[in-house]
């Protein structure tokens, strides 16, 4: 009578439990030992080949595993090869059904590394002659593995995941996420930036026998996005920020594309995306939209208007910062940022004058830019002639984001309406649009601005190209902001200095950024 010697794995005992859902696990069971079967055992069922061989394959042990199949040596090989490349932590196999038959299917799951689960369905089939054994095909460890090809975890750890509109990396990729790549790559936008990469730091490939990738089989191969950001701008934007105590930021965005070019704020800035979202009382950079106004209702930079210490427009006085111009040009008020012209002019408009002339600048804008939320401001319409004459100046009811403030600079320079943009292959959506002052309004505008730094509030950025902006000061409980928002060649920008007290210490920071950037 024929005997038959089953020969347990050399270390432990490997025991398959088989649970009510067909869950394979693997118990230690003591000292190894060899044990003779009864001369009258019958031989393994198909059910108890199947258990032993996905206990082997599950626990690594492609030599035992390799012994139950038809093809000994080939599939032990080919297990072991991807043990190898996928290096998993651990490995198990489950059955809805326990049935005795020659085919079984299976669900494997991998785990890979923390937060790295693959689970799939695989199924294999069995063949007798004389005792079962698994039929060896690549297809049941993956259903599109086949012979010469293999699988393979591919990790982007610290590769790029976000770069910079000229190719520099702004964040990388972590085993859970992204991170920025250097301390000044964009910390306001790094998280938007991350949630627009999503999570994809590694995938599982199938490969050919050059180790190249075929197809994805989990998870996701992803290529770095290019963003609009500007690293040297960024870099030249954070140092300027960082070289003021008080809470500061700055906004600077290419006028030609609505590429958003830096966003930066110091550490002082009370958390969140306050450069973006943050609204606040412009005070005379609002002067901006007042001259459009007055602009559209017929005055030139050559109208003279009256430029007292002190005007009063109903109950309310208006004075300016102990200065007394007499009457002078449009250009030159505007240049010496003088509130009582402003307001004399404005208490004269239509109450929807101020509204509409800051919608043309890009006030009344509405965009949804991937990644990021954004709040431009809002100039309501005045119900009263002093309330509008507070308007006029930036006080009363405006309220702007430097975001907002940056936008209004990009199109005066630019001349038209600007989209502003994060991604050049995602499109921002453009929830509410707007018209850009007419051809002679914004030659107008651009004449004064550029006054402001030749012989105005500003000419401390004289000597730094040809340089056009607005300085202001806005009056809070206690204290004041100090802004500054202009335009250099193809580089629009906004600076608030939160109790900054006068726009002096905006004009600084705007001077460190210019500088920066050469």
């Amino acid at each position: 009578m024929s005997r038959r010697k089953v020969i347990i794995a050399t270390g432990v005992v490997l025991v398959v439990l088989i649970t009510a859902l067909g869950v394979l696990q693997l118990l230690p069971a003591g000292d190894t030992t060899e044990t003779v079967a009864a001369a009258d055992d019958p031989p393994p069922s198909a059910l108890e080949v199947t258990g032993a061989f996905l206990d082997a394959f599950t626990s690594g042990d492609a030599t035992t595993a390799g012994a139950l199949t038809d093809d000994a040596a080939g599939a032990a090989t080919a297990l072991a090869a991807v043990r190898q490349t996928l290096a998993p932590i651990s490995v198990t196999a489950s059955r809805d059904a326990l049935v005795d038959a020659a085919d079984q299917r299976f669900t494997l799951t991998w785990e890979l590394g923390p937060g790295r689960t693959w689970t799939y369905e695989s199924a294999l089939r069995l063949v007798e002659d004389g005792e079962w054994r698994v039929h060896w095909d690549p297809a049941l460890v993956h259903p599109k593995l086949t012979a010469g090809h293999g699988l393979t975890v591919r990790d982007q750890t610290g590769q790029p995941a976000v770069l910079d509109r000229d190719g520099a990396p702004l964040l990388e990729w972590t085993a859970t996420g992204t991170t920025a790549s250097a301390p000044a790559a964009a910390p306001v936008l790094a998280p938007g930036m991350g949630r627009v990469a999503g999570k994809g730091a590694w995938y599982v490939a199938l490969t050919d026998g050059a180790g190249r990738d075929v197809e994805v089989l989990h998870g996701d191969r992803v290529a770095a996005l290019t963003s609009t950001v500007s690293r040297p701008v960024q870099q030249a934007a954070q140092a300027a920020v960082d070289s003021q105590a008080l809470p500061t930021m700055l906004v600077a965005i290419q006028p030609s594309t609505g590429d958003l070019l830096a966003v930066a704020q110091n550490g002082s800035v009370d958390g969140g995306p306050v450069a973006l979202q943050g609204l606040f009382a412009p005070g005379s950079t609002f002067k901006i939209a007042t001259a459009t106004a007055l602009l559209g209702a017929g005055a030139d930079v050559g109208t003279i208007v009256p430029c007292p210490g002190a005007a009063t427009v109903g109950p309310r006085t208006v004075r300016n910062a102990d200065f007394d111009l007499g009457d002078v040009p449009l250009r030159t008020a505007f240049a010496q940022s003088c509130n009582t012209s402003f307001a004399l002019a404005a208490a004269d408009l239509p109450l929807d004058a101020l509204p509409k002339a800051a919608d043309q600048l890009g006030l009344g804008a509405d965009f949804v830019i991937p990644g990021i939320d954004t709040e431009i401001g809002g100039v309501p319409e005045a119900v009263d002639t002093v309330q509008q004459v507070e308007n006029s100046i930036g006080q009363g009811q405006v309220q702007v984001s430097p975001f907002g403030l940056a936008m209004m600079s990009a199109t005066v320079a630019a001349g038209h309406a600007v989209t502003p943009r994060l991604w050049p292959d995602r499109a921002t959506e453009v929830t509410t649009g707007y018209d850009a002052p007419p051809p002679g309004v914004i030659t107008s505008l651009r004449t004064m601005m550029r006054e402001v730094v030749t012989t105005g509030r500003a000419t401390e950025l004289a000597g730094l190209g040809r340089v056009y902006g607005k300085t202001g000061t806005a009056e809070t409980t206690g204290s004041a902001h100090g802004w500054f928002t202009g335009y250099r060649d193809d580089l629009a920008f906004a600076v608030l200095v939160q109790d900054g007290e006068s726009s002096t210490t905006a004009v600084a920071v705007t001077s460190r950024f210019l500088t920066g950037l050469g």
